[in-house]
């Protein structure tokens, strides 16, 4: 589904050169659920913003369904992303003066294409898959963290996206709420078919996922310890 051949992403620190994806080509296919594993400044949240187009590599190619996607514009990348990738933040990156309902059908505010769904109906039935719809009226620090993180999963399915990005899902959460979340990420790829990428700096949380992707300094590596 999609590939990243031999991408590297450069910043310049100052007068330094800082690799921060350094040479890395992995393929996530379909369907998949894998977890990208690595410390702080580990490169990790960089490759994931190139897999979910929020980045354009310094080099190499990102392939997506077939099209390289590496040296398109700003507005191609943000149509494609708002088609094809759902995105889950440690932060929830909800917008309190939103409501839960607001929130979650804010993808179809960037959407520039005719929709063939009535977007208020998917709202309203991804509220109650994921038991917030008694919530839909509330603003987002009105509602526990756990709910938040609901609602921003709920948000990310809104456009039905090929892929969902999870960056340290269950950072801001308790151990049980956080459990709670990696079922409700596992359910979606195991009874919904979803693609999910899960980032993380934890062994057990990694673990949770059908195979593991380690960073280390930019660089994939086979083992990380």
């Amino acid at each position: 589904m999609i590939k990243l051949q031999n991408v590297k992403k450069t910043y310049l620190l100052g007068d330094e050169e800082v690799h921060a994806v350094d040479n890395v080509s992995l393929e996530i296919k379909a369907k998949e659920y894998v977890s990208i594993l690595g410390s702080s400044g580990s490169g990790k949240s960089t490759l994931m913003y190139l897999i979910g187009l929020l980045e354009q590599p310094s080099s190499g190619k990102i392939i997506l369904d077939g099209k390289d996607v590496s040296a398109l514009s700003d507005s191609q990348l943000s149509k494609i992303r708002n088609l094809n990738v759902g995105f889950v933040f440690q932060s929830f990156n909800l917008i309190n003066k939103f409501t839960v309902f607001e929130n979650v059908i804010l993808p179809v505010k960037y959407a520039k294409e005719k929709l063939d769904f009535d977007p208020e109906a998917r709202a309203e039935e991804l509220l109650k898959k994921f038991g917030i719809e008694g919530r839909r009226n509330f603003f987002p620090n009105k509602i526990s963290g756990g709910q938040q993180q609901r609602v921003a999963i709920a948000r990310a399915l809104m456009m039905s996206p090929k892929i969902l990005l999870a960056d340290e899902p269950t950072g801001n959460l308790d151990s049980k709420t956080g459990v709670d979340i990696l079922n409700i990420l596992e359910s979606l790829n195991k009874d919904f078919g979803v693609t999910v990428v899960l980032v993380t700096h934890e062994h057990d949380v990694a673990k949770r996922t059908k195979r593991q992707i380690y960073i280390k300094d930019g660089k994939l590596v086979g083992k990380y310890l």
